[in-house]
């Protein structure tokens, strides 16, 4: 699915937290957002997954207003995936990814939805935990549930807020890869934030990076991630490294004031 988004704002009562937000992600993309703290990315991906209503600007999904879609059929086009994410009730890690099929079955679940389920459970190494309560699990096999959940939805687009905070390095690479292969060959369009620069660097096909609510940097990692970038938006002096196209960033020291690592001639 493609995705546009045109000038979008969005600002919570008096407080402006977006300022003009402009992108696409096409079919098959791995799309990053990165900025700092309190730059608007969580408030953005909520807005692309029509939980926030948009002051002003354009999403469109294939051309389409996500607003003027219905519940169910919004559900079957996005899978979505918050920061924070809790049962208030104790389920298995299998009755919990099923509950992504609801968009597809009546109370009854399908042949189809159980292989599914089974299938995303294989791929997120979760197959063993299937009969356990997610409440019992840790809170980086919980993540990987809820990750599971949105993929079982099938949907054309994935928004995931922060989806390998709480994973060892192994199922940090692990998630990515299984992300990437479904978007390559599900033709999934993923938007997802990520505070690891490292990963987004190596797993991105672009990136946007936010600063004070506004697109500071889009494009390709390696022309987002700049030593210029780095100390305007994060206020850290950095070494940037390409070792065949992969980009990789070192934190050096932090810039005080900021953007004194520029002033510095600092690469």
């Amino acid at each position: 699915m493609r995705i546009t988004v045109e000038n979008l704002s969005f600002s919570y009562a008096d407080r402006q937290v977006l300022r003009d937000i402009s992108f696409q992600v096409s079919l098959g993309e791995i799309l990053c957002i990165v900025g700092p703290n309190g730059s608007g990315k969580s408030t953005l991906i909520k807005c692309l997954a029509c939980l926030l209503k948009k002051q002003s600007g354009r999403i469109l999904f294939d051309g389409v207003d996500p607003g003027r879609l219905r519940p169910g059929e919004l559900a079957r086009r996005i899978g979505y995936m918050a920061q924070t994410t809790a049962l208030c009730f104790s389920t298995t890690v299998f009755e919990t990814v099923l509950m992504g099929r609801r968009p597809y079955s009546s109370w009854r679940s399908s042949r189809k939805d159980i292989r599914v389920v089974a299938g995303i459970l294989e791929q997120m190494d979760l197959a063993q935990n299937a009969l356990q309560s997610v409440n019992c699990l840790s809170g980086g096999q919980q993540q990987r549930v809820f990750i599971a959940r949105a993929l079982a939805q099938e949907p054309q687009a994935l928004f995931l807020d922060e989806p390998t905070s709480a994973l060892d390095i192994a199922h940090q690479m692990d998630t990515m890869e299984t992300i990437r292969l479904l978007a390559r060959t599900q033709k999934i369009s993923v938007i997802m934030i990520l505070h690891d620069l490292n990963l987004a660097a190596r797993y991105a096909d672009r990136i946007v990076m936010l600063y004070q609510g506004r697109v500071h940097a889009r494009g390709r990692p390696e022309q987002v991630f700049t030593s210029t970038n780095m100390a305007t938006v994060y206020g850290v002096k950095a070494a940037i490294q390409n070792n065949n196209g992969v980009v990789s960033i070192l934190p050096v020291e932090r810039c005080l004031p900021r953007n004194s690592c520029q002033a510095q001639g600092g690469n």
